[in-house]
């Protein structure tokens, strides 16, 4: 968990059979996530059959090998249930060719990527594999490949999704689709193939976000003030950090953050942290986090390593007591019909929302429909499932997207019963199948006519594939 990191899912309606077209919404997945993903399942790949690795496709100076397709299939088939079938296999490469075909756009083109977005996304990677795995050994053991091996391929990779989501946005950012094409869209799904929407849940919430008294701010820089005298008196900052930072992503790494770039971390701490030199200790800074003292390790172009200690001071018992005691007396008042949840949110919720009535959005898909599971992640603690429309939850206690103690209260606005998608209740998700759709036919066709000046081998091993473009042609 690296809190100071300052970081929305289409669909899954079916594809409708659009005039003219050959080529069903699935067919085009252009994202190097399932890749990734290869690298996490490599253990198990290792427990089947061996792979004996070869290029299986080239896209001007671009390849395909056998280990992408064989490893991409085996997450889709953990994932989806595939079988060991041919089919999805020529699926898979289809889109690893198209994929190569937008790299090799971009190459041409000399598409810019920048240099320091790739940097930033390598990093928080390799923060992700080590939190996850332990250490730098744990994950050679896990992955097969060293620190250094995974950090080289990890760059070229997220180099090339950048460039071929670039070109790919290049292409379809211009794609535009009215109300009637929508309703097209719909109206040319089969019935029996319009997917059932499960049941959704409206929210709304009155939180409440007890202050931090001034003592205990104090008391946590005068913390932090020591620490630093000591490492300046000769103590490892690492052993510090170690012991004492409130970080758990970095303290078991002495405090440790990876290389960064500008715009990763939040702005305080960034100012502070570039304008160390390597070896020097920051003065207290206080971000949205809690207070830090910071140490700079190394300056690497426009990329630093440090390490950090955070500690977060914390709301007495007192003041927590409090705004549970009245969050629960605002919902018995509201229970008792003496006040609506609309006015008791505008009046007293110290949220963003407030003045919305408390009405939650949600925060990956925008909208503010819920899926029980999703609410069961966001919302730990409270029952959904046995709660109807206009009932409230008893105060429960919550981290703010800062970490900080609060507490809330929540009431279901709506209930929207599990259905068949239809144009008046599901419309915005029907609008987004049917614009990815189209956007997905545009590169499709941009597809069909790069091939014909592009060069492409595909290896005998699948030149049986159906594949929707012509990639066996002859030029």
């Amino acid at each position: 968990m690296n809190i100071l990191y300052t970081d929305k899912e289409a669909s899954k309606m079916p594809s409708a059979p659009r005039a003219a077209s050959r080529f069903p919404l699935s067919a085009l997945r252009i994202s190097l996530f399932a890749i990734l993903f290869c690298l996490a399942i490599r253990p198990l790949a290792a427990q089947q059959e061996p792979v004996i690795d070869k290029v299986v496709a080239v896209v001007g100076k671009n390849i395909v090998k056998l280990s992408e397709v064989e490893n991409s299939y085996a997450v889709v088939r953990i994932r989806q249930g595939y079988n060991n079938a041919f089919e999805n296999r020529c699926s898979i490469l289809e889109n690893l060719l198209i994929n190569k075909l937008l790299i090799h756009k971009g190459e041409v083109d000399s598409v810019e990527v920048q240099e320091s977005s790739v940097e930033s996304n390598v990093q928080q990677y390799l923060k992700n594999y080590e939190v996850q795995y332990g250490s730098r050994e744990a994950i050679r053991q896990a992955t097969g490949y060293t620190y250094d091996e995974l950090k080289e391929l990890l760059t070229t990779m997220i180099h090339d999704r950048m460039l071929a989501e670039q070109v790919q946005w290049n292409l379809t950012s211009s794609v535009k689709i009215t109300p009637y094409e929508v309703n097209q869209y719909f109206s040319r799904i089969p019935a029996d193939s319009i997917p059932t929407i499960e049941e959704t849940f409206e929210i709304a919430e009155i939180v409440r976000k007890p202050e931090i008294n001034e003592e205990e701010r104090d008391r946590v820089r005068l913390e932090l003030n020591k620490m630093r005298e000591r490492v300046l008196k000769g103590d490892a900052f690492s052993m510090l950090a170690t012991l004492y930072s409130e970080d758990p992503g970095s303290a078991r790494k002495g405090g440790e953050l990876g290389f960064f770039a500008r715009g990763t971390m939040v702005p305080e701490f960034e100012a502070a942290a570039f304008a160390l030199k390597p070896g020097e200790v920051s003065p207290v800074i206080e971000t949205q986090y809690g207070f830090h003292i910071i140490q700079l390790i190394e300056r690497r172009g426009n990329t630093i390593n440090c390490r950090h200690i955070l500690m977060a001071p914390k709301v007495s018992a007192q003041d927590l007591l409090q705004s549970r005691m009245l969050l629960d007396s605002i919902a018995t008042e509201i229970r008792l019909g003496h006040l609506s949840f609309d006015d008791a949110a505008q009046a007293f919720s110290q949220n963003a929302n407030s003045k919305q009535g408390g009405i939650v959005t949600h925060p990956a898909k925008g909208g503010t429909k819920f899926t029980l599971e999703e609410l069961q992640q966001l919302y730990p603690g409270i029952g959904f499932s046995a709660m109807n429309a206009g009932e409230i939850s008893n105060a429960t206690a919550m981290k703010t997207d800062e970490n900080k103690d609060a507490y809330r209260i929540v009431t279901v606005t709506r209930r929207n019963p599990s259905h068949k998608a239809n144009l008046v209740d599901d419309y915005d998700r029907i609008y987004y199948a049917a614009l990815e759709t189209a956007k997905q036919e545009k590169i499709y066709q941009w597809a069909e006519k790069m091939i014909k000046t592009t060069y492409v081998r595909i290896d005998d091993e699948f030149k049986a594939c159906s594949f929707h473009l012509n990639w066996n042609q002859d030029k």
